[in-house]
């Protein structure tokens, strides 16, 4: 699947000099014309000049010479070798959605709680990426778990989805470290290497903070020197809460928006938040419009060769009909 996009390059500009011989002829035209206009006003017996002379063709004389140049211009185009760029998705491209399943996904500040929510907008997220992509799903909560490899096969992910379950404690950094475990079982592509870089990306979404485990930053250092980003989504709100058994009064479970900006600036990756499942998805469908694609350049110069062709055959026609002549 390609997205394309409107810009143009040239990847050969410097042949654009070429307009300077465009110019050339279109000035040796006007001035053949003039001349011409110049050697008909010497002729001073008007009337017998007009009993002879046939009908003059007016401004249709001009037309088959305008188109002539047209279609040059077009071919000089095409020898410079203009291009349109398009995002093409990646081979191997693989992305590592890592959600947060720690106790405090109980919260119902968002409808119907937090974990609800997060699964619905994850789930929506698989139909946004392209399907050549990989998708890994990592569950993280005292421990990180891979749940499913990165795989191409979008229900077997959606699946795994459904059946996040929660448990008490928060591990970022373990989560980091996970995913990028689950990123080394991306499969091999038909005539890849074993060792070839795999490109990827991981978005981790949490609505917490750090309590076990390796820090965050020792997460987003291993993330950084595998030149892997992570986007991170800061999910929830200020006045959530959760209640234990244990405890006599409902305990507060806020983000720490501030160690997820941190994580994403040390791994070249993106900070989101988001306080409603619909703007989860939002952040979602941001996410994924914009990983797992290379530009390309796509060479359109045919489009410029069959333009002038087409102003040549034109011109030729019009010439023929009018001046039984070609240009």
């Amino acid at each position: 699947m390609r997205a394309p996009m409107l810009a143009l390059t040239y990847l050969a500009p410097d042949r654009f000099w070429l307009l300077v011989v465009v110019a050339a002829m279109a000035i040796a035209y006007v001035v053949l014309q003039t001349r011409r206009r110049t050697y008909a006003v010497r002729f001073t017996n008007l009337d017998l000049l007009q009993s002879v002379a046939p009908r003059s063709p007016g401004w249709r004389r001009h037309i088959p010479a305008i188109l002539l140049l047209m279609a040059i211009t077009a071919l000089v185009v095409s020898v410079a070798r203009p291009a349109r760029e398009e995002r093409v998705p990646r081979e191997r491209a693989t992305i590592i959605l890592a959600i947060d399943t720690s106790l405090s996904m109980m919260a119902e500040d968002v409808d119907p709680n937090r974990l609800v929510a997060a699964q619905a907008a994850a789930t929506q997220f698989l139909t946004i990426i392209p399907p050549q992509i990989n998708v890994g799903l990592v569950s993280f909560n005292g421990t990180g778990a891979i749940l499913v490899p990165p795989t191409t096969d979008r229900a077997r992910v959606r699946t795994a989805i459904t059946t996040l379950e929660l448990d008490e404690r928060t591990a970022i950094g373990e989560a980091i470290f996970t995913s990028l475990q689950a990123i080394k079982q991306a499969p091999i592509a038909e005539g890849d290497e074993d060792n070839e870089e795999v490109p990827a990306r991981i978005v981790l979404m949490s609505d917490g903070k750090t309590t076990v485990g390796r820090p965050d930053s020792a997460g987003a250092q291993a993330a950084s020197e595998a030149g892997v980003p992570v986007d991170t989504i800061a999910f929830g709100t200020e006045n959530g809460v959760i209640i234990l058994p244990e405890e006599p009064a409902p305990v507060p479970v806020d983000v720490d928006h501030a160690a997820l900006e941190a994580i994403a600036d040390a791994t070249e990756g993106r900070a989101f938040r988001a306080a409603t499942e619909g703007e989860l998805r939002e952040v979602y469908r941001n996410i994924g419009s914009s990983i797992g694609y290379e530009i390309e350049f796509n060479e359109v110069g045919r489009w410029f060769v069959g333009l002038g062709m087409t102003l040549l055959f034109l011109g030729s026609c019009l010439s023929l009909v009018w001046f039984s002549r070609l240009p």
